[in-house]
């Protein structure tokens, strides 16, 4: 072979190799760092066997610095992600705004009919599935049955608010560093006002009346703040004003709150015996109510979602269906048991004869199909939302907000001053955005 041939041979193959470098993609994905995402994360190897010319990359934050990042991301088409972790509040408006790729053709085997429709009518527009549920969640009360047995007590199905707070003090019990109740206090729209506008829900308040009219100035929001600060500081861990999702995980798993109200998800955790020193005395009830009709529980979904403008959309669909779809919860169950299956997406999965022996798995369902997102509140209200209010100025002031009901809890302001604080800002905001429209 003369040198020219030889030459012209060795472009070629560079040229075939160069082109099948070119192939591979690299898919981005901002996520939260729940222990269901992480879970994910450590199972991945499945779908990269299967597209070994996708790699994935992770952005893993907490709960609020990944809202905020994926927002200021994608309101700014920065472009850095090609799938996201959001949540039930931002589908319908990014939707609606152009900013998310449907996912309408996610394969045949998907079955998208599968979906619990609580959860998919939350993330649908005009019929549209435009992220697609990684787990579904409402809230519901955990606590410890020995615990409850010990001060005498026994916890209904359906507890209401005030045996709650005498459940939490009978079981305190300050010198052995055990809490009788952890609840929310971290300052986040998604955090600790997550939990309040639920729990307000269920003792008659609302964030506007039907004209968008602020109303933390009624006595329905007094009463909903000034049980809650009473309760914890009676009842509840020290510094719960910087207490989330997983620091109050962390003190339940270690034994020391007697009642956790929270995410449905996180019953898994807590009856994980590899995670949790209490994991064989955790009972579960519905959230609580204050006999007015409704109960404090939530509506939620974390998703996956394609951002429009994503140069890697083709293999970011099949990321987000490998994740979400009935054999990766098989997978799951395969690797990790059904207990710790993604909860709250699939009508199959509560058909399910094994997952129907998960000690949860009825609570769970029960409380998602319980919460009505267009009707969540005791009086009339403008909005959509059971834990939020689906309009695009919410996130800023509930963080707001936010801000001054963890300083009520922590002791810095007191609870009239935080509401006062809390109405004006809503009003101020509420009047530059021009409400009511």
């Amino acid at each position: 072979m003369t040198y020219f041939k030889k030459a012209a041979l060795a472009v070629a193959t560079g040229a075939v190799l160069a082109a099948g470098t070119a192939q591979a993609e690299t898919v981005t994905i901002a996520t939260v760092n729940n222990g269901d995402m992480v879970r994910m994360q450590g199972l991945t190897d499945d779908f990269t066997s299967q597209n070994p010319d996708i790699e994935l990359e992770w952005v893993t934050l907490e709960e609020n610095a990944l809202r905020q990042k994926v927002t200021t991301d994608i309101a700014t088409k920065g472009g850095q992600f090609d799938v996201m972790t959001i949540g039930t509040y931002e589908v319908p408006i990014w939707a609606s705004q152009g900013w998310l790729v449907a996912l309408d053709d996610l394969g045949d085997d998907y079955d998208v009919d599968d979906l619990l429709p609580a959860i998919r009518g939350g993330l649908s527009v005009d019929g549209s599935l435009y992220a697609a549920p990684f787990y579904g969640e409402s809230s519901m009360v955990m606590y410890r049955t020995d615990l409850m047995e010990a001060a005498g007590m026994e916890m209904p199905d359906a507890p209401t608010w005030e045996f709650i707070g005498e459940a939490a003090r009978a079981m305190t019990d300050r010198d052995n560093e055990i809490y009788g109740v952890c609840l929310r206090g971290k300052a986040g729209w998604g955090e600790n006002m997550a939990f309040l506008t639920a729990m307000s829900n269920s003792f008659g308040a609302r964030w506007f009346d039907e004209d968008w009219n602020a109303q933390f100035d009624s006595p329905e929001w007094a009463e909903t703040l000034n049980f809650y600060v009473d309760l914890m500081n009676d009842a509840g861990p020290p510094g719960a004003s910087s207490n989330g999702f997983n620091e109050n995980l962390t003190l339940f798993q270690n034994g020391q709150c007697g009642m956790w109200i929270d995410a449905t998800v996180a019953a898994s955790f807590v009856t994980n015996p590899n995670d949790s020193k209490v994991a064989d005395s955790v009972g579960f009830a519905l959230a609580p109510d204050n006999g007015l009709g409704k109960r404090s529980n939530w509506l939620w979904a974390w998703s996956l979602a394609v951002p429009a403008g994503t140069q890697q959309e083709e293999a970011a669909k099949k990321f987000v269906a490998w994740a979400t779809s009935k054999a990766y919860l098989e997978l799951v169950a395969e690797n990790e048991g059904w207990a710790n299956v993604p909860p709250g997406t699939r009508t199959s999965l509560y058909e399910n004869p094994e997952y129907q022996k998960v000690p949860f798995a009825a609570m769970t369902l029960d409380s998602i199909n319980e919460a009505d997102p267009t009707n969540p509140t005791v009086q009339p209200v403008p909005y959509v939302g059971v834990q939020f209010v689906a309009i695009p100025e919410f996130q800023g002031i509930a963080t707001a907000t936010g801000q001054q009901f963890s300083a009520a809890l922590a002791g810095q302001t007191s609870v009239e001053d935080a509401l006062a604080n809390a109405q004006a800002l809503t009003v101020r905001e509420m009047d530059k955005a021009g409400y009511p429209k």
